[in-house]
């Protein structure tokens, strides 16, 4: 009875030293594999390519106004004896707003009138001068035919005449003097009742009753009067560096301080030429129409806006980091371009640029035949390259590293690759419509010149050289295009060995 216990026992304890050995060698295995997993993959920083939105936008400060103020002046001096406006008063066109003391002009009417009596009675004596002077020249010249009187009797006659005529014309003068002088006065005593020329909003008034003004050298602003307040506009002063990608229609959002928690649209109406040097720093104003509607914004309100400038919505998109990265050769992991260089290129980017002409099988045929020369002459170039070459990404390609052309020399490159592609594709665009041949020509026109750059992706624990066109970007991101797929993952740098 006593032996049967160890009996058992012992088959018990080989069991659980079997399972305990096969647990040991997995968390081994298994600790062995992430420890070389972590190795491998522990190689690389990397980023992931996104499809995603690319926005690019221009940072620039200004100052909220009315589209339209106006300054309302006296154009008279005088004492101010009724103030009918106040600040954000909204006034009517022809309102009275003001009104200086009109005692001194009608005393000047008054005046101008007495003037032209006097004026007119001196008239009246004048003609009756003259009609004298009319009569008593005729009498005399009669008896000067027949030798009655002396001839310088005549003479004197005529000349009483003549003086006759022009006291009566200089009476009529002055009484045409006079009255333009009272006709003067009179608009005066019009100015002195201040009028509003618009319909708006009363942003300043700078006159209390009581004030003097004196318009002897300019006239003296009274009231400022935002004409409509429902819009309104900002100027932004945009750098030079950045004022050739402004134009008018874009969109732009913006912040005020006194609002911190909205947001406002606008759009851009104007650049303006009037450039400003300020410490060396040239801006141009950029002005910003905004609807108000609302009458939420004020007017003077600093405000920092962003420009849009560029948008582009659902594209592939990487970290400039990834753009930045160059393998070292003290890795191992400078990897020489493929012949035929990094995947993608131009002709690739002409595939996907007729997959949506929709072609015919015509269409098509024409298109494949062109591609195919293309390729077979790039295979020729490429199977005798030029001392020390290494492959590359193609003709009519300007890549952001690696001290290419630049300048006059890219120029030149671009517009003798844009003839040579129009000369290869001459057969295939003849056969497409026109609009297709208009979304032709702008594809080799925008694939030829554009800027490329080759990015690395991680394959099987190796960086494989990928080239890109690059499009917009924001700063942070930059759109991709050609040879790259959402999920991708680039390096951006190798990590320090342990």
């Amino acid at each position: 009875m006593s032996h049967r216990p160890r009996a058992a026992t012992r088959p018990r304890k080989g069991i659980a030293a079997i399972v305990v050995t096969v647990l040991v060698l997995a968390a081994g295995g298994w600790y062995y594999a992430q420890r070389n997993a972590a190795a491998e993959t522990g190689t690389w920083r990397t980023v992931e390519v996104e499809e995603g939105d690319i926005r690019v936008a221009i940072s620039a400060t200004g100052t909220l106004s009315a589209i339209s103020t106006v300054v309302v002046g006296s154009q008279i001096s005088g004492q101010v004896t009724e103030v009918l406006a106040d600040f954000n008063d909204r006034v009517e066109q022809g309102q009275v707003i003001a009104r200086i003391d009109p005692s001194t002009y009608q005393a000047q009417i008054e005046q101008g009138s007495a003037q032209i009596a006097s004026a007119r009675a001196g008239l009246d004596q004048a003609q009756a001068n003259l009609r004298n002077a009319e009569l008593d020249h005729a009498r005399k010249a009669e008896l000067g035919e027949r030798r009655l009187v002396a001839r310088s009797d005549v003479d004197l006659a005529r000349a009483a005449l003549d003086q006759a005529r022009a006291q009566v014309a200089s009476a009529e003068a002055q009484i045409n003097q006079q009255s333009a002088s009272t006709r003067t006065a009179r608009i005066n005593l019009e100015r002195t009742v201040i009028r509003s020329p618009v319909e708006g909003v009363v942003l300043t008034r700078t006159i209390e009753p009581g004030q003097t003004v004196a318009a002897s050298l300019q006239a003296p602003e009274l009231f400022t009067i935002a004409e409509d307040l429902s819009k309104m506009k900002i100027e932004l002063a945009v750098d030079e560096a950045d004022i050739g990608q402004v134009q008018s229609g874009q969109g732009v959002s913006f912040t005020a301080d006194a609002f911190p928690d909205q947001q406002f649209r606008g759009v851009v109406d104007q650049v303006r030429l009037s450039a400003t040097n300020t410490s060396n720093v040239v801006t141009y104003p950029v002005v910003v129409t905004v609807d108000n509607s609302e009458g939420t914004l004020l007017p003077g309100l600093t405000v920092n806006a962003e420009i849009e400038v560029s948008r582009r919505d659902g594209v592939l998109k990487v970290s400039n980091a990834a753009l930045r990265y160059k393998p070292t050769a003290a890795e191992g992991a400078s990897p020489a371009m493929p012949a035929g260089g990094a995947r993608g290129g131009v002709t690739g980017d002409l595939r996907r640029e007729a997959a949506v002409l929709e072609l015919s099988p015509a269409q098509q045929a024409a298109f494949d035949e062109a591609v195919a020369a293309v390729e077979a002459r790039q295979q020729a170039r490429r199977a005798a390259p030029p001392a020390g070459a290494n492959g590359g990404p193609g003709p009519g390609v300007t890549v952001v590293r690696g001290g290419g052309p630049s300048g006059a020399m890219a120029s030149q490159l671009r517009q003798r690759m844009l003839q040579r592609y129009r000369e290869d594709f001459a057969t295939f665009r003849a056969s497409l419509d026109e609009t297709q041949a208009q979304r032709w020509d702008a594809a080799i026109a925008g694939l030829v010149g554009a800027t490329r750059a080759v990015v690395y992706r991680l394959a099987d624990g190796r960086p494989e050289p990928v080239l890109v066109r690059i499009g917009a970007t924001d700063g942070t991101a930059t759109e991709v295009s050609g040879g790259l797929q959402a999920g991708d993952l680039l390096i951006t740098g190798e990590r320090a060995a342990r």
